[in-house]
Order: structure tokens, then C-alpha cells, then sequence
């Protein structure tokens, strides 16, 4: 009889009762789909779970035991957080054995350093579920698309932001009342600054673009921005030139370096990325060979995370992951590209000016972007949105401007902000239309 390949599972939250859940419905077709078997044979849960029955299998409320069972060939780390999730998958290595893991938090900060122990033991760190859920994005990267230069990638991958953002452009709802949905329903966290302020986002695109580009994780040098100042009204505007708003994650190489950056964007109405709606999720790569390829589907939940965990599994199984660098690149072979700084980003811009409604105001406007070189592609002024304030009556102008550098946006956004004509702050939104 073929040895099965022996699983030990940490954290039995929703993620872990699903991959448990999977394995057991599913064992005998994922049997037959590989040369060995695949068999839970140990679980690690520091407290019992409600309606979830362990059967007849170990159960060790020391994770670290699972670690260390000599029955355990694969350790599948599902508990969240960084620095315990850190000491299992360091001492299971340690140990001798692979690893499998979901933890995109716990890669963002300490993978270059954990990927480097893997390596030097000859065993597999695999995180397919890492990002996107369900989504295979990360074979497609480091398999699919091997053939390819990577030249750009553009992502939604944060299906709490996506609901938000989709919730306040159908409904015509407020962030913050969309937002207590979101957490009603269990999508968004007690406190979600996280998702909202886009560091979920920023940790997963550090893990793409490491994939993308052959270069160290550097979360820490990904630029992210949140979703709160977007407001109903600009949904319409956006609407009105022909665009959406998404929660984008981008990554893209420049001469000069690599823009990796996180905020709500928008996006062309055309495109089928701005068809993906609610929590699903969605990358595009834009590989110099194959042109741009779309991936979509659930960003989250525990079938879709679940799927991903054993598709991992299924890869060990295979004994398809023993040889193959787990950032695609050699880590010897990895490059230096500088993430650069925000002030050098290029991208057409939104701009939100909430101004005085009176003769010459606009001309002010146009004057201060032109002094910094930025040329104007399309303007709206809607006076049925305007305000009145201390007896004066403010209008938004609304208006995109054509590719700039951010420093040059910047300098354009103080000037206007320190007009007396203009009220309160300047809304900025970049535009993206991808590969361009």
C-alpha cells in the first residue's frame, strides 16, 4: 500500500474545519488524483471549537507537539496572527517537515527568513492561500506564467473593501454605514483597520510582487491609503467619466524601480476587473509574452481558503513542490530593484475640489495644475450638489487629469488647498487602466 502523506493541522478556526471538512468528503477522489494518500493525523487546538468533532485523531492543545509528532509529514499552520504562527512553522521545519500555510501576515513580515530555512533544510513552505483565497494565483506566477516577464499586476484583494466600495457605489450608502454592515456580517473585524486602511491588501502584494518581480518581500515599502474620504457623490462622478471605484493593489516595474502601492482607484467601466463585485477577488498580470491574464473568484471564507490548503497538500502529495523556489526565483538570483517612493509613482489623478462658487475660480484651479505641468482630460461642475457654509455657496469641481508624477500632484493639491476659494481638503484618487 502507498505511504499516505501525514498531515498535521494548527488552528482549527473556519479555515481549519474546512481543510478538515475537505480532506474527509473528498479523500477518495483527491486519492485518486495523487500517488499517495493524503491523512490527518494529528490536530493542533488550543481550546475546543463549538460543533466541530475531532473524531478519533490526537489532539494536542500545544500546537508545537503537532510539530514535533514523528506521524506528522506536513505541518498546516491556520492560526493567524505572526510571531506563535512564527515558532510553529520555524520548529516544524526545524523538524523536518514541510510546511503549508495561509498566514499572509505572517509571510509578509518574516517569509524572506523563513523561505531561507526551507530552502537550507530541502523541504517546501507552500502558501498558495496566502492570497486571494481560492484564487490560484500563485502557481499561476510561479508556474503558469514562468515563461514570462512580468511586467505589471493589479489586483483586488480584499474582499472587505470590495463589498464596501460595491455596497456604496449601488446603494448610494455612506462608508461608515456600509462599514457596519460589513462587520455585522462578519466580513470586517470589531476593529478593521486592516482592511479599510488597506495593510491586509499591502501584505499579499508584497508576496506578488516578490513572485512577480524575483525580489525580496518588502511590505513595509508598499505604499497603502484607505477608503474612508470616499463618499457616494464620487461614485457618481466617476460613474460620469466612465469609470469605477475599486480597492486596487498594484504593482508595477518602472526604470527606475518598482511602484507597489494600495488605495481605492479607478478603473474603466469596460474592463471585466471592474465587474468584480462584493468580496470576490481578482488579479491581472500583464506578462510581456501572454499579454494581460485575469483571475477571479472568492478571496476569502473557509471552502474557498480551504481549497487552496489542500490543492497545496495535493502539490506534496506530488512531490511537485521539493525542487521548486518558493518565490519562483532562486533566492541567490533575487534582485535589487528600490520600491520606489510614492513621490515618483505615475498615474492619471481624481481630484475632489470642493470651491467657491464665483467667477474666476476655475481659472485658479486650472492655473496651479498647469504651473506643475499637469495637463487636465476632463472637468464637471455640479451645481445641484452644491453647499452653502456661513452664506457662502461652494460647488465641487470635479476633474481628471492625464498622466503625472505624484510629486507634482502633491505640490498641485497644497497650492489648491491654500486657495481662500477652496474649502476643507482635496480629494485625490488615482486612475488606472493597467498596462499602460
Amino acid at each position: 500500500m502507498t505511504t499516505p502523506l501525514r498531515i498535521g493541522i494548527c488552528g482549527l478556526g473556519t479555515v481549519g474545519q474546512a481543510v478538515v471538512r475537505l480532506l474527509r468528503e473528498e479523500g477518495e477522489t483527491l486519492a485518486r488524483r495523487a500517488p499517495r494518500p493524503l491523512e490527518i493525523t494529528a490536530l493542533g487546538m488550543r481550546s475546543p471549537k463549538a460543533g466541530f468533532d475531532p473524531g478519533s485523531l490526537p489532539v494536542y492543545q500545544d500546537v508545537l507537539a503537532v510539530a514535533r509528532d514523528p506521524a506528522v509529514d506536513v505541518v498546516v499552520e491556520l492560526m493567524g496572527g505572526t510571531e506563535d504562527a512564527k515558532t510553529l512553522v520555524e520548529l516544524a521545519l526545524a523538524e523536518g517537515k514541510a510546511v503549508v500555510t495561509a498566514n499572509k501576515a505572517l509571510l509578509s513580515e518574516h517569509g524572506d527568513a523563513l523561505f531561507a530555512a526551507a530552502t537550507a533544510k530541502g523541504l517546501p513552505l507552500a502558501f498558495e492561500a496566502a492570497v486571494a483565497g481560492g484564487i490560484p494565483i500563485i502557481k499561476a506566477l510561479r508556474e503558469g506564467l514562468a515563461g514570462n516577464r512580468i511586467n505589471w499586476l493589479a489586483g483586488i484583494i480584499n474582499g472587505t473593501s470590495n463589498f464596501i466600495l460595491t455596497e456604496m457605489a449601488s446603494a448610494g450608502r455612506a462608508f461608515e454605514d456600509v462599514l457596519k454592515e460589513a462587520q455585522a456580517l462578519g466580513y470586517a473585524e470589531a476593529d478593521p483597520t486592516f482592511d479599510v486602511e488597506g495593510i491586509d491588501a499591502a501584505h499579499k502584494l508584497s508576496l506578488l510582487a516578490s513572485l512577480a518581480f524575483g525580489v525580496p518581500i518588502a511590505s513595509a515599502k508598499v505604499f497603502s491609503e484607505g477608503l474612508s474620504r470616499v463618499t457616494p457623490e464620487d461614485f457618481r462622478y466617476a460613474e460620469a467619466f466612465g469609470y469605477r471605484i475599486k480597492p486596487l493593489a498594484l504593482a508595477r516595474r518602472r526604470a527606475a524601480g518598482l511602484e507597489l502601492r494600495v488605495h481605492p482607484a479607478l478603473v474603466p467601466e469596460s474592463t471585466l476587473f471592474a465587474q468584480v463585485n462584493g468580496v470576490q477577488n481578482a488579479v491581472m498580470v500583464g506578462g510581456h509574452a501572454v499579454g494581460p491574464t485575469l483571475y477571479v473568484g472568492a478571496g476569502a471564507g473557509g471552502d474557498a481558503t480551504a481549497s487552496a490548503v489542500v490543492a497545496d497538500l495535493m502539490d506534496l502529495a506530488r512531490s511537485t513542490l521539493g525542487a521548486m523556489p518558493p518565490l519562483a526565483y532562486r533566492a541567490e538570483e533575487q534582485g535589487s530593484d528600490p520600491a520606489l517612493s510614492s513621490a515618483a509613482f505615475q498615474a492619471p489623478a481624481y481630484l475632489r475640489i470642493l470651491a467657491e462658487d464665483a467667477p474666476g475660480v476655475l481659472a485658479q484651479v486650472a492655473t496651479l495644475l498647469s504651473a506643475e505641468g499637469i495637463n487636465i482630460e476632463a472637468l464637471m461642475q455640479k451645481a445641484q450638489d452644491s453647499v452653502a457654509v456661513d452664506g457662502v455657496t461652494y460647488v465641487p469641481i470635479v476633474l481628471l487629469t492625464r498622466t503625472a508624477e505624484e510629486a507634482a500632484i502633491d505640490r498641485a493639491i497644497a497650492a489648491l488647498e491654500a486657495l481662500p476659494a477652496v474649502r476643507g481638503s482635496v480629494l485625490r484618487l488615482r486612475v488606472e487602466s493597467f498596462g499602460a
